[in-house]
């Protein structure tokens, strides 16, 4: 093989292997920051992971707000009309959160099922509730009823 056709060919290798290498780099970092979005009936059923950081969300059912007396945790149970979880929360909480309301959390599940959130997000107005929330309650046929409540609270 002539030698500079074997210089080329071994800088193309090299530079493929570069691309290579970079691309499944990226596809690694990507795959460990994903957020997957779970109902609260898909994690009944067993299909969201424990230990692995999820998005959960629905409605915030009421009367199941406990807020601890002497720190800032507090645990409510969120629906999609089919199942409830419960969310417990170490912090402050957005003033937009209250009960009969969307919101999403993030967190990892725990041996008992219950989502420890890290962080809990609100609709940001009255009318504005998260796609993902939005389109679970669709299914359950849950998002009738919350228009519903909120037309009446108007």
């Amino acid at each position: 093989m002539n030698p500079v056709r074997k210089k080329r060919l071994i800088i193309v290798l090299a530079i493929l292997a570069g691309m290579a290498a970079t691309v499944g780099l990226a596809v690694f970092a990507l795959s460990e920051n994903i957020n997957l979005f779970y109902t609260p009936s898909e994690i009944v059923e067993g299909k969201a992971p424990q230990d692995v950081r999820i998005r959960a969300g629905g409605l915030v059912r009421d009367g199941s707000v406990q807020r601890d007396e002497d720190a800032l945790t507090v645990q409510f149970d969120v629906t999609d009309g089919e199942a409830d979880i419960t969310i417990e929360y170490k912090g402050i909480l957005p003033d937009l959160f209250r009960e009969g309301q969307g919101i999403v959390a993030l967190g990892r599940l725990n041996e008992q099922g219950v989502l420890v959130a890290d962080e809990v997000l609100a609709k940001h107005d009255e009318n504005y509730m998260p796609p993902e929330v939005s389109s679970a309650l669709e299914k359950t046929g849950m998002l009738k009823h919350y228009e519903e409540t909120q037309e009446s609270k108007k």
